[in-house]
Parts: C-alpha cells; structure tokens; sequence
C-alpha cells in the first residue's frame, strides 16, 4: 500500500457481479455495450462498480429494491465471490485468496449488522455480543468484560443476562450493532440495518449510530433505500440503478448538483431541513460594524445598507454585539465616539454545521438575519429569514431581509442630527479657543 493509499479502506475497482450462466461471457458483453436486460440466461446484480471509502467515515450506498447495493454490500465481506474487478481491504485483496485467510480478515478487519439481526435465539444478549471475541479465542472472562461494556456503550445496561426474543425490535438491533463493535474490526458493513424498525425508532437509532461514530471512529458502509436516512447518515452517498453507481458524492451535491433526471427526480422529496447546513444558505454579513468605530460611522453604514441594526466585530472579526441606528444616534448627541457602552448582546448566532431544522426558532428570535459563526466564533455569515425559507424548496430567490428591530430611521434625519452633532461640535471647539 503506498503512502496515498493510507487514508482509503476500501477500494472496489471494476466491480461486476453476474449470476447464472457463463458470468464472464456477460461481463464482456456488458462492457462492450450490451443493455443488462439484454443478456440471455445471466443476470447482472452490479455493473462496473468503483468507488473508495475513506478511514473513519459512513459511506452510504442508496437505491431502490433491485438496484444491486445489498449484492455488492455482499461482495465487500466475500459472502458473494466477485466475477470480475477487484476489492482491497487496508491495501489487502479478499477476492480469490483461501478460505482461511477470507475468515481471518472477516475477523479481524470487517464486521456485518444484519437487516433482520441474525442474533442466535439459544444465547443470552451478553453471549450475542460475546460471539465474535469468543470466535477470537479470547477467554471467558475478558469477553463478559467486553460485551457488558460494549451493552452500556449501546444503551442496553443491564440486559446481558436476557434472550433476544424478550428484547424489541430496537433493543435487538443494538445487539446486532454491540455484536459488530465487539469484534473490534476496523469496516463496519450495515445492511439495510434500521429499515425493519418502526420510524421513531429507526430515528433513534441513526442518532446512536453517529453518536457513536463520534466516539470510535469505525469506517462503516451503510446500504439502504431510504434517501432521507442516506442524507442524514452518509459523509459521502453512492446512488445506484440497475446495478451501476450513478453519483458519488455529499449530501449537498446529490441534493443541489444531482448527476442526471434519476437522482433529480430521488432527491425531490428529500426533506432538506436536515440535510442543508447554515453554511450552505448562508450569505456574506451585511452591514458589519468593526468595534474601533464610531457612532457615525455605524450610522452612515446603517443607512447605506437601509438596515436598521448590524452586528458589530472585533479585529479578530469575533461578534461584540449589535447596534441600532436609534443607539447611534443617542452616542452622537451625547457626544462619545466609542460604541461599547450602548451595544446590545446578540440574541442567538448558529454554527455553520448547524443543519436549517435547528434554525427556525433562533431565525425568529433574531431582529436581524442570523449570525452564523465557526469554530472560534467569528462571524462568516448571516441567514435572513427569506433565505431560510427559500432554501427549503423552490421559490423566489430574494436573499435580503429589510424589517429588523424597527423601521431605518430616514436618511433625512439621520443628515440632521449629523449636522446638529457636527455643529455643536465646532461651537464646542470655538468656545474653548475663546477661553
């Protein structure tokens, strides 16, 4: 494995899958440009499948019942042989070696949760996730250990000493996954793991999975056929037809830059809200205040933008606060020329991987578009309102909010009151030089 080749996984390469008669004689006509449907006696589950799965993400292949995913899901782990292309394991072939070495990578590099479970009835929950170290020949005691804290780890304390069928649906799949993570490999194979589950369930436990992806960092293949799961789950998402991958790619390119009409017409139902991120919506700050400003430099910025508010930033373009011109204005007839002692806190920013769902309270709490800040808290953009609801579908493209706190105080008066600053300012100067 080369130095590049360290961050990779798994790699397919010209993958082909072909059952019946003569497989290879209908991967040569496929690759000379004969339609699937066309082959006589044979039938092609995957069609020159290629694709990398990087160390510690979910990778998410998608597609509809016959599109070939749970087939080539199969072929990862050796369960069906390849009839042409290659797979490599942490650089290492699975394809036409022995039996033997087949069983010792399944042990020790790949790992498979079942859509139906596969637990064995006769054994306890503990004796399940027991399985694989047992197979391992790690002794009895360190595989108790293991499997009560792998059950805790899944959420299922105290549950080791029952047997599968006193368990639900749910607490039964997060044996499946306990299993899997007991077997300590560095793939996870997930095969259409949560679709027999009841929704809220199945929401539960796509929270946990990514819950724990944060924790253990496993390189996990996820199959399923539910978009909306494959968007809330996948680092990257392979989209398949009739035994081809159509699109690789983000959640965000297959929903905004989908490959051809197939994946347009999958993503349309899509519910964006949990896909798009703030960082995906949102647009350059406008108008932003440095905090070394003055009043009437945050005034005339005001009325430039014909906003009645802007967020005001330190040098490190860190929020400081908010300004209205109404504030600006009592600064000005005061007299002072620092900011700090009438600035308002603000009242909500989101983070950039904050997705659109989470935004919609704080987007209404906020008098102007919402702050959206990095890591270290500085302001990279805002979201107002219009855009927020814009980008949930089709619609108007308006990506300007004018109604913030109150109306913008007319640029008329804003002049006079410069003026009358100005002016007292200069009869200020005049008297001192009297004196």
């Amino acid at each position: 494995m080369t130095e590049n080749d360290t961050s990779i996984a798994l790699r397919a390469e010209g993958l082909y899958k072909v059952f019946g008669r003569r497989p290879h004689d209908a991967v040569e006509r496929l690759r000379a440009g004969t339609p699937r449907d066309e082959l006589d006696g044979a039938t092609a589950a995957v069609i020159d499948a290629s694709f990398e799965v990087r160390r510690g993400e979910i990778f998410v292949v998608m597609g509809l019942s016959g599109s070939g995913k749970s087939t080539l899901i199969r072929m990862l782990n050796g369960l069906h042989d390849i009839t042409a292309g290659t797979i490599t394991v942490n650089g290492e072939p699975i394809a036409g070696i022995p039996a033997s070495r087949l069983r010792a990578t399944r042990r020790e590099h790949v790992s498979m949760v079942f859509q139906h479970f596969a637990l064995l009835p006769h054994r306890t929950v503990a004796a399940n996730v027991a399985y694989p170290l047992e197979l391992k020949g790690v002794d009895r005691r360190s595989r108790e250990a293991k499997a009560t804290e792998i059950l805790a780890m899944v959420g299922l304390e105290g549950w080791g000493d029952k047997l599968p069928a006193e368990l639900s649906g749910g607490m039964q799949q997060r044996v499946g996954i306990a299993r899997a993570l007991a077997a300590d490999t560095d793939i996870l194979l997930m095969d259409e793991a949560f679709s027999a589950l009841d929704p809220l369930i199945r929401r539960e436990m796509q929270d946990q999975l990514i819950e724990l992806q944060q924790r253990l960092q496993k390189t996990i293949v996820f199959i399923t056929h539910d978009l909306n799961e494959a968007m809330y789950l996948g680092d990257r998402i392979a989209v398949m037809r009739d035994g081809r991958i159509v699109q690789i790619g983000t959640p965000e390119d297959i929903l905004t830059d989908p490959a051809n009409d197939y994946v347009e017409q999958f993503v349309q139902d899509v519910d964006r809200a949990r896909v798009l991120t703030a960082g995906n919506v949102m647009e350059r700050p406008r108008p932003v205040v440095a905090e070394g400003a003055g009043p009437r430099t945050a005034l005339r910025t005001m009325r430039d933008a014909y906003m009645s508010a802007a967020y005001v930033v330190g040098r490190d373009r860190r929020l400081a606060g908010m300004i209205t011109d109404r504030d600006a204005m009592k600064l000005i007839r005061r007299g002072e020329s620092a900011l700090a002692s009438i600035l308002k806190p603000v009242p909500q920013a989101v983070s950039q991987d904050d997705v659109l769902m989470d935004l919609f309270v704080p987007a209404v709490e906020s008098p102007l578009p919402l702050a959206v800040t990095d890591d270290t808290g500085r302001l990279v953009g805002v979201i107002p309102r219009v855009t927020l609801l814009a980008a949930l579908g089709p619609g108007p493209g308006s990506t300007e909010e004018i109604t913030v706190l109150q109306p913008p105080i007319p640029s008329t008066v804003i002049d006079q009151v410069l003026a009358e600053a100005d002016a007292a300012a200069a009869a200020a100067a005049d008297s001192e030089e009297v004196r």
